[in-house]
């Protein structure tokens, strides 16, 4: 049977042996073309199954441009036939990866997933190939495919119509002075996000100084410890929406984010890095952060993941940084449902290593 959240658009839900039947085993082109069509597949694992037919499943549609999302309203299934999944959602409480779990809303929070899938379908199965792609690649090698896809997906009609929403904006005055503290006491280097005033949005700007600041630490061994964190209310709101529409031309855009990436300087001397996050973390307020060794977030912090809605994927190495730390199925929910997560889910999802609200007696003082 088949259901539908956006007009045409059209979610298979199956059971795994019926899936198979329908595309006679990937033998039937019209039948795949069928499900294909569809920018995400349901799956129902509820009731027992044969682990081949999912495993052939998953190894069918692995290479193709749809999001394959598992169900279970039994609760989580072990063994490593769901890996191949892009994300499994189950009823019940504190199931372990890669499952979300979702308590008595299952049906609910399937149809909210689904229903932000449709509403930009290109943008969302480009995060899931990214995702399924990046776990076999390194970090920075990661970063760099996430480029080439934010690209492309700056050329894309959802892309344009969101730009288009945002038209009658009036743009705020830019930053004239340094958005990025850096200071040195022996062999710690503290670097603090300062733009207050508009939640340390992350603009070309404050992209370029962080990678200053990264690459110091980079090159000098003597700098054993480096903090980052946020000035003012929040850590970091993302990516500055007075800048979205200005870009070079793809192609350029893309060599420039790739020889000026925050993320993949990060990486660079990620064994250093402790990030201390607060507030708002949106965008590059959560995918820099995830690069780090040690993340700790006030108990308040809430953490949103919003591209997927604007046509885009994550465009600050969230693709790469995210999985390596709560899986790829997780950072694909997280990702495509566009809802936010508390500081008690990004802790017990290992997005971030404590909850320690002693940290921020000053992390809200601009200077």
């Amino acid at each position: 049977m088949g259901w539908g959240q956006a007009g045409a658009l059209m979610t298979v839900l199956r059971s795994p042996s019926d899936l198979l039947a329908f595309i006679a085993d990937g033998l039937d082109d019209t039948a795949l073309g069928v499900v294909v069509g569809s920018p995400a597949v349901v799956v129902d694992l509820s009731e027992p199954f044969d682990t081949q037919d999912l495993l052939r499943i998953t190894a069918l549609l692995s290479t193709m441009p749809v999001v394959l999302i598992g169900i279970s309203h039994g609760g989580p299934i072990g063994g490593s036939a769901v890996v191949g999944l892009d994300v499994a959602l189950c009823s019940g409480e504190d199931a372990s990866s890669p499952w979300v779990s979702c308590g008595d809303s299952l049906n609910e929070m399937l149809s909210s997933l689904v229903a932000a899938i449709e509403v930009s379908p290109d943008a969302s199965v480009a995060f899931g190939q990214l995702l399924r792609v990046g776990e076999q690649a390194s970090a920075s090698e990661a970063v760099i495919a996430e480029s080439w896809v934010y690209s492309l997906l700056q050329g894309s009609d959802a892309y344009s119509r969101w730009l288009e929403s945002r038209s009658t904006r009036t743009p705020r005055p830019r930053p004239d002075s340094s958005v990025v503290l850096v200071e040195r006491n022996d062999n710690l280097l503290s670097i603090t996000l300062n733009r207050p005033e508009v939640h340390n949005a992350y603009g070309t700007r404050m992209r370029d100084e962080l990678v200053e600041a990264f690459r110091l630490a980079s090159a000098d061994s003597t700098i054993t410890k480096v903090t980052l964190r946020g000035a003012g209310p929040s850590f970091c709101s993302g990516g500055d929406l007075d800048e979205f529409g200005t870009a070079p031309a793809p192609v350029m855009a893309h060599s420039i984010r790739t020889s000026r990436n925050a993320g993949i300087a990060l990486v660079a001397i990620a064994d250093r890095v402790e990030v201390v996050v607060h507030g708002n973390c949106v965008g590059a307020g959560v995918e820099l952060p995830a690069f780090a060794a040690r993340v700790v977030a006030h108990s308040e912090t809430s953490f949103l993941l919003p591209e997927i809605a604007m046509g885009l994927v994550p465009g600050a190495g969230g693709t790469s940084s995210i999985p390596r730390r709560i899986g790829r199925h997780r950072t694909a929910y997280f990702g495509l449902s566009g809802r936010p997560i508390s500081a008690d889910t990004a802790m017990s999802w290992g997005l971030i290593d404590e909850i320690d609200n002693s940290r921020f007696e000053t992390a809200q003082v601009a200077r």
